[in-house]
């Protein structure tokens, strides 16, 4: 009597774990069925309508995926399953490639940095950066810092005049003309005796130097054109 009952026990056992499993297949395999649909659904919308709703779009998938992925173990056939899981993802994954290329192709192109301008790359050069623009207004050079003017004029011709154009050595010889004339607007203001023979010392370094660098920067010119 007591093996019958213990079978019937173990026959109630066998059929409750059947059970439970059969119901856990079911629930493993409504879950794919769920995740599957909910992918082939936004994989048909256009671009626009999922760029306008792609956050929530972004949010549900995720949790669909993670109820699949945990429904796998369930799966009465866990490698067909696995491959209808990796379908579905390749599909998402192809719209979300879309969205991510049309948003890059109407995201605004960043304006081109424009050359900088050869002549206003000397005048920052040779008295600072914005203080003389094509007007050659030099009313900021005063009795009080004419000599300093002049001589990192001076001093920036020596350590650059080797890599000077034709059209450069014009530009500089248009920015030394404006500052000589400036220096009599300064000498009427009161500039000293000492400083004015300082800037005639630099002005007698300057001018034969200039003369030359210059000649010999139009014969390169002239001996590259021929060649």
């Amino acid at each position: 009597m007591k093996k019958i009952n213990l079978f019937a026990f173990a026959t109630v056992i066998a059929l409750g774990f059947s059970s439970c499993k059969d119901e856990n297949e079911k629930m493993a395999e409504k879950s794919f069925d769920s995740y599957e649909k909910y992918v082939d659904s936004v994989s048909n919308v256009t671009v626009a309508d999922a760029k306008t709703n792609w956050q929530a779009i972004e949010t549900d998938y995720n949790a669909k995926t993670a109820e699949a992925e945990a429904a796998l173990a369930n799966m009465k056939d866990q490698a067909a399953a696995q491959e209808r899981l990796d379908k579905s993802k390749a599909k998402y994954a192809e719209l979300k490639a879309k969205l991510e290329a049309e948003a890059a192709a109407s995201a605004p192109k960043p304006e081109a940095t424009p050359a900088p301008n050869g002549k206003q790359v000397l005048r920052d050069a040779y008295f600072g950066a914005g203080k003389i623009g094509e007007d050659m207004n030099f009313s900021w050079v005063n009795k009080d810092n004419i000599v300093e003017v002049y001589q990192n004029f001076y001093d920036t011709f020596d350590k650059n005049k080797d890599s000077y154009s034709r059209e450069d050595f014009d530009e500089i010889k248009a920015m030394y003309e404006a500052l000589d004339a400036h220096k009599n607007t300064v000498e009427k203001e009161g500039l000293t005796g000492e400083n004015n023979r300082k800037i005639a010392g630099i002005k007698l370094k300057f001018a034969p130097k200039f003369k030359w660098e210059r000649i010999g920067a139009k014969a390169e010119e002239n001996q590259k054109a021929k060649e």
